[in-house]
């Protein structure tokens, strides 16, 4: 049985409790490894390194940061077979999207950084031969880092590594769910060299960790990505603390089908957006909105689709549907089902949990679902659900189902298919979402701002967006 370490002052360490929770296999419920049960001390032990560690680090030169974030991604591609594995054992999902997508992403996002820290310009504003105004952007100090379970690593270094590149330091948690990636990140910072208290790594619960990171007056700036109830939570904390804050929350979003789509390109796409990681991704289309004239048609491909797909073994490489992260949010699922029936939906699809034979026979797998018959304003429509269910509506008319789509309280993303391109544009602009794919979905460019709108979140992450989050502008006035 692995026991997880947490990475403070550039070492591997017990928590100071020296207790642990268990951590199970999605795909088989077993206990496979145990994670540090961290407390606030451990946090002020973080804290404390990474405060140590920011004269030095903010001073070294942008190419000198980018050094170490290059080393760090090329460990990881590098270690990509087995950070895929480890990722699939300890989340659920499939290896085959491990090995395609997270670990891959998540060198990305340090080779993506470490190239932008050294075009990260500023503005100057000449005022007519009087003085000259330049912009300054200095990193904050100490940055909290909190990320959630379903894209663990990917998701991870998605905020670790603007944070480091623009001259922070880092104290960052992973979900207490998904821990081993980054523990296995924190071995590869080791053998890049990242001096010590550069980058903190925590494990432990949210009620714990998370609070103590967020509660820290040592901690000025925090990025969260999470659940909009703990959002809310960080934020109530966070804001008298005149802390910068960044929350990427929750999302209920559309996909939007006209008539007039290239429908064989949407039906692949749609089947991929709506379940893609076990629909636990917050970007996952989970209300489909359909033109009535092409309805039957397409619920009729859909339900085949969906019905056809191949829930396994998430170490087969045949497997398209992995297990759920966890038996709790299996049991939360499967509720959203039940509750769905009682709001007078009908399941067209699935709607129940799977079992298979061999090593996986105690695992968490729930069959992709899809429900029809309900209205727009039920539960079923307005909660996240964060799992392999959708629901399909019909609509009339644009003005219809523009109503439909922005009548939730989320705006994290929307799809649109549509080979009108006036249409296209116009609906795009009325979409209140802070992401719109027309005619595809999770097509990503990391030089673009992510981020929602209403209850989706606060901020912006991605590009120099993320380097703007992670440094405080000072305008100096220089009179001629």
């Amino acid at each position: 049985m692995q026991s997880i370490k947490n990475y403070i002052n550039g070492e591997l360490v017990d928590p100071i409790s020296e207790t642990f929770i268990e951590n199970p296999d999605p795909a088989t419920g077993a206990i496979y490894s145990l994670v540090p049960d961290s407390d606030e001390p451990d946090v002020l032990k973080a804290v404390t390194s990474a405060a140590e560690a920011y004269p030095a680090w903010s001073d070294r030169s942008s190419l000198e940061r980018a050094s170490f974030l290059s080393s760090i991604a090329g460990l990881l591609r590098r270690d990509l077979e087995r950070l895929s594995l480890a990722e699939s054992v300890d989340n659920g999902k499939p290896v085959s999207l491990a090995r395609a997508i997270d670990i891959p992403r998540a060198a990305s996002n340090f080779e993506f950084y470490a190239t932008a820290i050294q075009q990260f310009s500023s503005e100057a504003h000449p005022m007519e031969g009087t003085a000259l105004n330049y912009t300054l952007r200095n990193p904050i100090g100490v940055a909290g880092c909190i990320s959630p379970w379903n894209l663990p690593l990917y998701l991870f270094t998605w905020k670790i590594a603007p944070a480091l590149a623009a001259g922070n330091c880092v104290v960052a948690k992973p979900s207490e769910l998904t821990p081993m990636t980054a523990y296995l990140l924190s071995e590869l910072c080791i053998e890049a060299g990242l001096p010590p208290g550069v980058l903190n790594i925590v494990h432990g619960y949210g009620h714990k960790v998370g609070s103590a990171i967020t509660r820290h007056p040592d901690v000025p700036v925090l990025s969260f990505t999470g659940g909009t109830k703990t959002g809310a939570t960080i934020a109530a904390t966070a804001a008298p603390m005149f802390k910068k804050l960044s929350l990427e929350l929750g999302g209920k979003n559309p996909n939007i089908i006209f008539a007039d789509c290239d429908y064989d390109t949407m039906l692949d796409t749609t089947i991929r957006s709506s379940f893609a990681n076990q629909g636990e991704i917050c970007l996952c289309g989970s209300r489909i909105y359909v033109e009535q004239s092409i309805y039957d048609k397409f619920r009729r491909d859909f339900v085949a689709r969906t019905a056809a797909l191949t829930i396994d073994d998430p170490l087969d490489e045949k497997s398209q549907l992995g297990a759920i992260v966890s038996k709790a949010h299996m049991e939360k699922i499967l509720a959203y089902v039940e509750l769905a029936r009682q709001e007078g939906g009908e399941i067209l699809v699935g709607g129940k949990q799977v079992y298979l034979e061999g090593r996986c026979r105690d695992g968490w797998f729930v069959a992709p679902t899809v429900i029809e018959g309900l209205s727009s304003d039920c539960r079923t429509n307005q909660e996240e659900i964060f799992g392999p269910v959708v629901t399909l509506s019909p609509f009339e008319s644009e003005e219809e189902v523009l109503g439909f789509a922005n009548g939730t309280a989320y705006g994290l993303a929307a799809s649109l298919w549509t080979e009108n391109l006036t249409r296209a544009h116009r609906v795009a602009n009325h979409l209140q979402a802070g992401i719109v794919w027309i005619n595809c979905w999770m097509l990503r460019d990391l030089r673009t701002p992510f981020g929602g709108m209403k209850q989706s979140g606060v901020g912006r992450e991605g590009g120099i967006e993320a380097l703007r989050f992670f440094t405080e502008a000072k305008n100096v006035c220089v009179k001629i």
